[in-house]
């Protein structure tokens, strides 16, 4: 099977011109055939049956019946439109207003007062039930079965049929496939001018996303267009309904929420204060919408709108007057009264004034035929598949029938029609529309198995864009990059690109962590100010620190976390407290510190909050204590990560899918003013016994990740006497057996012989040539015992072990190195030389920390 071609507008009128009455099933037909009209013609020629029986223009009756319904009755909203969607699609498939309470499941109280309700009005379909053509008239029918059993209800004894197809298959263009909605959206502005907008129609699914894109895209282009938006679209409409429905929302409300809502009242907020919530916002910007919200439940729809339209300064006539029509505009808003409105606003279509001229947009399940010289098809996926009613009255196969024969039509108006297609969004193939797979025999998943272009997006040059301005500066080169810089950009350069060009909003983890560090940084200078009972206090004032971002029922349990947080921090630092300097901070490194401020006591301690930059190295960063010249330690408040997973995720060939190169960075720095010592970087998880010290059981130890730097090369420090000795004492029971009853010097010599693989992996260690030798030489001079074999293997894991949790000099000259080049890469993107790429040096970025997610098109790489 394939398409079948329609006869064309000429065609039809040659067929039915000697006829006194042309019936048709939509009214873009009826329009173009009586513009043929080549000699005056008493009364109608070609007309809808519809328009035909209420000698008016068709009307929403469902709405009118929903209006009617409300105003005469006690039936609430909701059951009064679902009686009403019933009772009028019955009586389109079964010819009367009753016939709906023939279906016993249907045949409710509900519908039997609506049904006696709307059979007195002055319908559309009462007036199409009631209506006769005169038998004389000469009636000629195209597409009959396109019309339903009401509207064949009319017909005479005698009329005529015109099939709309011919017997010849259409010859369809080809599939043009583009990559983006913004790509097809410019084909369309490519063509469209504003003198030539009456010539060119776009055949869209009005529910999706490109209807909103065209509609901005025409109206950027200052090209007139008509059957676009409607009442719901109005900018004003929409703030308006959302202001009284933020005006109930409760007190845990976030400003992320009502942003939209404030830029449309002219009273932008800041990003960074998104997550917190409104109420609590301290921001004049925002008075007018909390005391509006004050108001509101001793406020009428009418005071509303107008309290609105003085704000916004615009006016919104047309919502009052729905209000009226509805009977809302006198009611007080409370919110039950909002969502009776917000319920009539998304089930019935208010009519409004429109323009016709300019580009047409045709909603791709309403119409069957466009008259217009150039037609584009967007999208044709599956949301231009009609829905059937699952309703009893409806016979499936004759309105699958129906529909699939508006479709084939639908496609071939116009001279020239242009299927503008994306093969994949976001990865996954688009399904065509499925009335496709009973129109074509092929078999096909996506547009490209079948007639299909593709095409590359082009540049459009018939707009200037945004003004431009020539600035006579140089970039400047980026010299040191902060670790949380470096993992941005290993992840992905483009998201590192956007962090700078973007504001986000504040956290409440970024807020509880800024304290607790605060709190730390002071208790090290002043432990004397700090007790048991003033940690209660300094729990309150972190709680209504980050009071705005929190829900009410949060604040016990923060309370709580935020108590044991500071308890652990305060017994770590008596417990081991910290004695050393050896960082060098440059003036006006030290930040502002809370508690200094809420103690009113200054900061003295000069190794906390420890400022560096590094040039040489391409470094800087912030540490939090120096706690001895030797050791550094970050406090942290997330879950804690083993000595392994540091080690792991701050891997350089390749990066790691979460690359994290914090104690490697410190560490780098650390080792230019500390050469030739062993140096440590701990992590103090100081919430990680949270659980365990609210039930009295909590171990310091447990919030601890160490890892260590030995200025030596991997393979030296694994060769030392010292590690020997660990294989003997610390490790293992057989493998501390084994190497008990050897020597030194047996061990020395494997490696002396052998090349310590490269590796990370034990299974591939032990079945490596060093394992064999190892194994073999222990085994010749212990003996040929289950025990050495097995011993040596657990020795080889405690080797791997230590490379695999520590940092050796190789390590960090290798990251000294890395650094350089991403540094060059770096400043070679911001001078213009080339872009910066969404992947990173592991391919595909890890989304999950990608801070900029809507500035990266899905599947971008470069």
């Amino acid at each position: 099977m394939s398409i079948t071609r329609a006869k064309s507008i000429d065609s039809l009128y040659e067929e039915c011109k000697d006829f006194d009455l042309v019936l048709v099933p939509d009214a873009p037909m009826a329009s173009a055939l009586n513009r043929r009209l080549d000699q005056p013609h008493f009364g109608p020629f070609a007309i809808t049956p519809r328009r035909l029986a209420a000698r008016r223009r068709e009307q929403a009756e469902d709405r009118l019946a929903f209006l009617e319904i409300i105003q005469t009755t006690d039936l609430n909203w909701k059951e009064t439109s679902y009686a009403v969607g019933n009772i009028l699609q019955c009586w389109e498939y079964q010819g009367t207003a009753e016939a709906v309470l023939d279906y016993e499941q249907f045949a409710t109280t509900a519908t039997h007062t609506a049904v006696d309700c709307i059979a007195d009005m002055d319908t559309t379909s009462k007036r199409l039930t009631e209506y006769s053509i005169d038998a004389d008239t000469s009636v000629a029918v195209v597409g009959f079965k396109q019309l339903t059993e009401l509207e064949r209800s009319i017909l005479p004894p005698g009329y005529e049929t015109i099939d709309p197809f011919t017997e010849e298959s259409f010859d369809h263009p080809p599939f043009r496939i583009l990559d983006s909605p913004a790509a097809i959206v410019d084909v369309v502005l490519d063509t469209v001018t504003p003198e030539n907008a009456g010539d060119v129609a776009v055949v869209l699914d009005a529910a999706s996303q490109y209807s909103s894109l065209v509609e901005s895209a025409l109206e950027a282009a200052e090209i007139p267009y008509y059957g676009g938006p409607g009442f719901n679209d109005d900018a004003r409409h929409r703030a308006f309904l959302q202001l009284l429905r933020s005006a109930h929302a409760g007190r845990d409300t976030r400003v992320g929420d009502v942003r939209p809502l404030l830029t449309q009242l002219g009273m932008p907020v800041d990003i960074e204060h998104d997550e917190k919530r409104l109420y609590d916002l301290d921001h004049p910007e925002v008075d007018w919408l909390l005391e509006f919200r004050n108001e509101i439940p001793s406020r009428t729809f009418e005071e509303a709108i107008n309290e609105y339209e003085a704000v916004t300064d615009a006016s919104i006539d047309a919502f009052r007057e729905e209000l009226a029509t509805i009977g809302l505009l006198d009611d007080v808003v409370t919110e039950p009264a909002v969502d009776r409105l917000e319920f009539y606003l998304q089930s019935y279509e208010v009519p409004v004034d429109r323009e016709n001229e300019g580009v047409l947009l045709a909603d791709a399940k309403s119409a069957a035929h466009v008259d217009r010289a150039v037609v584009f098809y967007l999208a044709l996926d599956e949301g231009w598949t009609h829905s059937s009613p699952r309703r009893p009255w409806v016979d499936r196969d004759q309105e699958f029938e129906r529909n699939i024969r508006q479709f084939q039509l639908l496609l071939q108006n116009g001279v020239d029609q242009y299927y503008l297609v994306q093969d994949t969004a976001g990865g996954t193939p688009v399904t065509p529309c499925l009335y496709f797979e009973e129109l074509f025999d092929e078999e096909f998943d996506r547009f490209s198995d079948l007639d299909s272009l593709q095409h590359s997006r082009a540049s459009r040059t018939t707009q200037d864009g945004f003004e431009k301005e020539p600035l006579d500066v140089s970039h400047e080169d980026v010299t040191a990059l902060s670790q949380s810089s470096l993992n941005s950009y290993v992840n992905s350069p483009r998201d590192y690109f956007f962090s700078r060009l973007v504001d986000n909003p504040d956290k409440d983890h970024f807020r509880e962590g800024n304290l607790f560090h605060d709190f730390a940084e002071f208790y090290v200078s002043h432990p004397d100010a700090i007790t048991s009972d003033t940690l209660d206090d300094v729990a309150a004032a972190i709680l209504d620190e980050v009071d705005p971002f929190l829900r009410g029922v949060d604040r016990e349990v923060r309370l709580t976390k935020y108590r044991v947080g500071l308890q652990t921090i305060v017994e770590f630092l008596n417990a081991d407290s910290p004695h050393g300097d050896g960082l060098v901070t440059p003036d006006g490194g030290r930040g502002e510190n809370f508690f200094a401020e809420y103690y009113d006591r200054p900061i003295d301690a000069s190794h906390t909050e420890r400022w560096f930059e590094n040039i040489d190295l391409g470094l800087k960063g912030k540490i939090d204590l120096v706690h001895s010249p030797t050791r550094l330690l970050d406090y942290k408040s997330g879950t804690k990560k083993s000595a392994y997973s540091i080690v792991k995720h701050s891997a350089l060939d390749p990066p790691s899918d979460k690359p994290n190169f914090q104690a490697l960075l410190y560490l780098a720095h650390q080792r230019t003013e500390h050469p030739d010592e062993e140096l440590r970087f701990t992590f103090f998880h100081f919430l990680e016994t949270l659980d365990d010290v609210v039930t009295g059981d909590g171990s310091l130890e447990d919030c601890l990740t160490t890892v260590t730097y030995y200025p030596v090369t991997f393979e030296e420090y694994i060769a030392s006497q010292a590690v020997f000795t660990e294989l003997q004492e610390d490790a293992a029971n057989d493998c501390n057996k084994t190497f008990s009853k050897s020597t030194y010097e047996i061990y020395r010599a494997v490696l002396d012989a052998y090349e310590f693989p490269d590796t990370s992996d034990s299974d591939e260690l032990i079945d490596s040539e060093f394992g064999d030798a190892l194994t073999e030489r222990l085994i010749a001079d212990v003996g040929n015992y289950k025990y050495v074999k097995k011993g040596c293997k657990q020795a080889l894991r405690h080797l791997l072990r230590i490379r695999n949790q520590n940092y050796f000099t190789g390590d960090v000259d290798a990251f000294e190195q890395f650094v350089r080049e991403r540094l060059s890469e770096l400043n070679t993107r911001r001078a213009g030389d080339e872009r910066f790429p969404v992947q990173g040096l592991g391919g595909d970025p890890n989304y999950r920390y990608v801070d900029n997610r809507d500035c990266i098109l899905e599947g971008e790489s470069r």
